[in-house]
């Protein structure tokens, strides 16, 4: 007769194990009985059930996240891109999340993954590669997480963030060499253009030097003319003076330089008549 009260003891310990369970803060819960949902929207602290009849299934209301594999797209100038990203989303509806995958998480990765790779290619077929890498990434974004939301809604989830981490070009694809001949021819058409600017420059430069040389040379040959017939008019003033003191001092003295000048010559060769004016002073005195 004593095990009678200790069965029943055990019977309601197990019983009351049973009917009580803890939801953390990070989850939030439905409660099924024979696998229909009776409650759902249970939130974080102690709860009760029906032992043996209801059970309780537990999902992670945090954020969620999966990177996607690279996927390869078309741009709407027909250029293959390879576009890596990832989806950030979490739990807004637990009795659809469970109806619709069951609450398996990587069932609910494999049936966002489809939607989000469709609605990510046809926002590439609408966009060039230059609307792509040049800054169109955060509208891309926006309206794929609107679009996401409206293609997972009957999932019982929110996707909170999609993110472009890299855009590629195919390296077995035609695109690299397209883009790195563009580029030449670019940075080739910068190039002539500054050396363009560059030699019209320096032929301005030279230009404007040469038109200060011919200034210069004039100005100098002026003031040389200048001085030159300053010169000219004093040595005139002084033979003039000279030759009025004295002509026939001035006259000896004149033929003396000629005299100079013309023997100084090594090779030269000058035949003149004996009674020549020219020779007066070298003649006999008498």
């Amino acid at each position: 007769m004593r095990t009678i009260p200790v069965v029943i003891g055990a019977l309601a310990l197990l019983v009351g194990a049973n009917s009580a369970y803890v939801v953390n803060q990070s989850q939030t819960a439905i409660l099924l009985q024979f696998g229909r949902i009776v409650r759902t929207g249970i939130e974080p602290g102690l709860h009760f059930r029906i032992p043996f009849m209801q059970q309780v299934k537990r999902f992670d209301k945090r954020l969620l996240s999966f990177d996607s594999q690279p996927e390869r797209s078309l741009t709407a100038e027909k250029k293959d891109v390879t576009i890596d990203f990832f989806v950030k989303w979490r739990i807004v509806d637990a009795a659809r999340y469970y109806v619709a995958v069951a609450g398996d998480e990587a069932q609910a990765r494999d049936r966002i993954a489809p939607k989000v790779k469709e609605g990510l290619r046809r926002a590439i077929n609408a966009r060039t590669l230059q609307e792509l890498v040049a800054g169109g990434r955060a509208d891309l974004t926006k309206d794929l997480v609107a679009e996401s939301n409206k293609a997972t809604q009957d999932l019982g989830i929110e996707i909170v963030d999609l993110r472009i981490k890299r855009i590629d070009l195919p390296e077995d694809g035609t695109v690299i060499n397209s883009v790195y001949e563009r580029m030449k021819a670019e940075r080739k058409k910068v190039a002539s253009q500054l050396r363009a600017e560059g030699e019209e420059a320096a032929r301005t430069i030279r230009a404007d030097a040469q038109r200060q040389v011919q200034v210069v040379k004039a100005e100098a040959y002026r003031d040389a003319e200048k001085t030159r017939g300053e010169g000219d008019a004093n040595a005139s003033q002084v033979y003039a003076a000279a030759y009025g003191r004295n002509p026939e001092f001035y006259s000896f003295y004149r033929s003396l330089e000629a005299y100079r000048d013309v023997f100084a010559q090594d090779n030269g060769l000058f035949v003149l008549d004996p009674k020549s004016e020219f020779l007066h002073y070298l003649q006999d005195s008498k």
